[in-house]
């Protein structure tokens, strides 16, 4: 069985304030070592659980996250190409997909650091008429290929999310969001072992969980903070503008689904 991993940041265990998740600061070298492992401990209980091969896709932001010398060395790793080819790796061959580290969409109550895409520019992302984030968006992409959700990790709130969208599937709730920028968090140890015990658990849904499909053709809405973050997208051919701060599109695959 084939298993792949994509990754983020904010819902790692132990990550507990927004300057371990930037590069730029001296806190993100704390922010890697909790991402390695929290993705070891998937990539092991994968293994475990029958997998014959793990790819692992450093997810956050543009990649360039994992230190490869500090990850198992059985799995293959990669990185997204572009917002448009984010899981260049991913094809109807997996059997399940997990999303490790994961967030709530923009606007989740006690999110933490919730966001979809840009926590700078996007307020609200729909997929026919549904607010959807980044958890439904690596959720539609590989249900393109027919490979559903199988496990997803994060904070509460990104679990619910997941639930909300893919049903009775493995998830591990490693901290709790209080408001946006503080969370409650499990001992990064506990949580590994429950991640672990998670993965392994979740080769036994491969053949009784469906993929996330949303019937075509899919209209993307975006809403913007301001209205100028909105002027030049809507001048993008195949791009309507709705009002001063939103602007849609409609695409026949949900691999465009961030064409905008």
């Amino acid at each position: 069985m084939k298993i792949y991993i994509i990754t983020d940041m904010e819902g790692i265990s132990g990550i507990c304030n927004e300057a371990q998740v930037k590069r730029d600061l001296p806190q993100y070298a704390e922010g890697q070592r909790l991402l390695a492992a929290d993705v070891n401990a998937a990539i092991g209980g994968a293994f475990e659980g029958g997998a014959t091969e793990v790819l692992v896709n450093d997810g956050h932001g543009d990649g360039f996250n994992l230190l490869l010398a500090q990850m198992d060395a059985r799995a293959t790793y990669e990185r997204p190409n572009s917002g448009g080819d984010f899981m260049p790796g991913l094809d109807d061959s997996f059997d399940g997909l997990f999303c490790v580290g994961y967030h709530a969409m923009a606007g989740t109550l006690n999110g933490f650091l919730d966001h979809t895409q840009s926590s700078a520019s996007w307020f609200n992302y729909g997929v026919n008429g549904r607010r959807t984030g980044e958890l439904g968006q690596c959720g539609l992409w590989a249900g393109s290929y027919g490979v559903p959700v199988l496990l997803v990790t994060g904070d509460r709130a990104a679990c619910d999310e997941a639930h909300d969208f893919f049903g009775d599937i493995e998830r591990v709730a490693v901290k709790q969001g209080i408001g946006r920028q503080y969370a409650r968090c499990t001992h990064p140890e506990a949580a590994r072992t429950s991640i672990r015990a998670a993965a392994n658990r979740a080769l036994n849904l491969v053949g009784k969980t469906r993929p996330y499909l949303v019937e075509s053709p899919l209209t993307l809405r975006l809403e913007f903070y301001r209205s100028d973050m909105a002027d030049a997208v809507a001048l993008r051919p195949g791009t309507r503008r709705i009002d001063a701060r939103t602007v849609e599109r409609v695409v026949d695959n949900p691999r465009l689904i961030l064409s905008f």
